[in-house]
């Protein structure tokens, strides 16, 4: 077996490949667009104005069995006061001998570079996937969640990695939700609350709304393990990306007088549609795109926050009752919270008072170097 840092064109297409290849005919992997794939690697991602990584790959009589890339994200360690170098986009054949090869190059890279503690993985960070899916390996992975083999587990755990923390994820059914229990709440937050006030997303009036989440969103989240606040440039790259899949009846703000107070954040699982065309966006695959995506049936919330000074208010209930009624008459059958960090209590207790059930669960490791 030979390692190789990525350097071409060749080489790049290769480490986006791999997995096309080691998951070919699996039931439940979903394949991401290649074109998406390429561009997020690209200079047009702007997380990379603040980040740096080196691709690797690893071949076996000069096919590739193996892919890492080793990444560090310099606002992630200012923002976090460490030295911390992450590892992402971790594919390889079932054999430890690969994940060895790969995860020993990145710790010998970042600690060239300074670093002393490795996480991951991240893709490439959390504002994106991240994880290794630990529990619940027998249904597909909802958009923007990852996706792996079991065995890369007891790879990482057999080379000396640990649990950073993990991630939970919960289903719904939206019909068996708490929708009428929720009505009377969210009335009552209203008449305790005058000023408050919900609406959905003004689609027409994009890039102000996308400025509105993201004030919230870097207020919100901004204690949360992991969390790093997303640049201008990052939001709105992602919501570029997002645009055309938001279902608007379903991604709701809420507002204290003028003042953008909370918002909620869910999509429809645009996998259902990327499973049936297999990463390539041929002029067919187009047509099949769109005649599935009509067809979408599942949701996941992405995510969901509330600034520090609006808390206690109710307003999580209110944005739930408002989201769960329209998913309801839109005919959705299911819906994802994910992810939560394990020790988020009250965002844990209230996926259980949603009647969400924990099914999958994924895992963050490091160790240091």
């Amino acid at each position: 077996m030979e390692i190789k840092q990525v350097q071409t064109a060749a080489q790049l297409k290769d480490f986006i490949e791999f997995p096309y290849k080691l998951y070919r005919g699996h039931p439940y992997w979903v394949p991401p667009l290649i074109s998406e794939t390429m561009e997020m690697f690209s200079g047009k991602n702007p997380f990379w104005t603040h980040a740096e990584k080196e691709l690797f790959t690893v071949y076996d009589r000069d096919l590739p069995v193996g892919r890492v890339a080793a990444i560090i994200d310099s606002a992630h360690n200012s923002f976090h006061g460490e030295k911390c170098g992450f590892f992402g986009f971790f594919e390889c054949a079932e054999d430890v001998r690969i994940a060895r090869t790969l995860l020993d190059k990145v710790s010998a890279h970042l600690k060239e570079k300074g670093m002393n503690i490795m996480r991951g993985p991240v893709n490439p960070s959390t504002n994106d996937e991240c994880g290794l899916l630990i529990e619940g390996f027998n249904d597909p992975p909802k958009i923007m969640m990852p996706y792996n083999f079991p065995y890369y587990v007891d790879f990482l755990s057999d080379m000396g990695f640990y649990k950073a923390k993990d991630l939970f994820a919960f289903m719904m059914a939206v019909e068996e939700g708490p929708v009428k229990r929720l009505f009377p709440v969210a009335e009552r937050v209203l008449k305790r609350n005058p000023q408050l006030s919900v609406r959905k997303v003004n689609m027409k009036d994009f890039d102000a709304e996308v400025n509105l989440i993201m004030d919230i969103y870097n207020s919100a989240w901004e204690r949360n393990w992991g969390f790093v606040p997303m640049t201008k440039d990052e939001m709105f790259y992602l919501a570029g990306k997002l645009k055309q899949i938001v279902d608007p009846d379903i991604l709701w703000l809420a507002f204290y007088g003028e003042e953008p107070a909370g918002f909620l954040m869910t999509l429809p699982d645009i996998n259902e549609a990327l499973k049936k065309i297999n990463g390539r966006l041929t002029p067919f695959n187009l047509l099949k795109l769109i005649f599935y995506t009509k067809k979408i049936k599942n949701l996941r919330l992405l995510t969901m926050g509330v600034k520090k000074k609006f808390h206690k208010l109710g307003i999580e209930s209110l944005l739930y009752a408002r989201t769960l009624e329209a998913a309801l008459k839109k005919g959705y059958k299911n819906c994802e919270f994910s992810w939560i960090l394990e020790d988020n209590v009250l965002t844990v207790r209230a996926a259980g008072m949603m009647t969400g059930k924990l099914y999958k669960k994924y895992r963050i490791f490091e160790k240091p170097i």
